[in-house]
């Protein structure tokens, strides 16, 4: 599915954007890591199985379960609980959910206007959130339980955040206008 971006292309955009000579010195993508963090709602003892399903349309592959690590009485959490569920996306997968983003949902999220430039950790990351996953094409309505917001991790190579927003707008990722 990621035909319009081959890695020579890719490679050469970047080559120039970035002046670097060497290829093996190119910033890559390394993965993609979905988490959907639901504490509250489970705290009911709901069934959680048509989020994990949901998600699992969205990415192609089964999420974890994550389980708090400790008990935290003021939360009403007790250690070993479900808290949310989470999905590490590499290779083939990646580059299908990452062309997915760009080109179908992102146009789907009401009032966009790019994502935030403010969201790159300095060493190679870029966080955003979306509200709700029910913008995936992949999610009908009518199995959205409850609207649960999305953190997608893109981690790639890059030591800064000029390489990691250069290989991100590569690949098409539109960024809010710096005023």
């Amino acid at each position: 599915m990621i035909s319009t971006f081959t890695k020579a292309s890719v490679a050469e955009v970047l080559a120039k954007e970035l002046a670097i000579k060497n290829p093996m010195a190119l910033p890559t993508l390394q993965k993609i890591v979905i988490n959907i963090g639901m504490g509250s709602w489970l705290q009911g003892g709901k069934d959680f199985a048509r989020i994990i399903e949901g998600v699992e349309k969205l990415s192609g592959q089964k999420p974890v379960v994550r389980k708090a690590k400790q008990s935290i009485s003021n939360f009403k959490l007790r250690k070993g609980m479900p808290v949310g569920i989470s999905v590490t996306l590499r290779g083939e997968k990646m580059y299908n959910f990452l062309e997915r983003m760009v080109k179908i949902v992102a146009p789907r999220i009401r009032d966009f206007d790019g994502f935030s430039n403010k969201s790159f950790d300095g060493k190679g990351s870029y966080s955003y959130g979306l509200t709700t996953y029910a913008v995936f094409p992949e999610i009908h309505y009518s199995d959205v339980v409850k609207n649960y917001g999305v953190g997608i991790t893109i981690v790639t190579s890059s030591r800064n955040t000029e390489g990691t927003k250069a290989l991100l707008k590569t690949f098409g990722f539109p960024f809010k206008k710096e005023l």
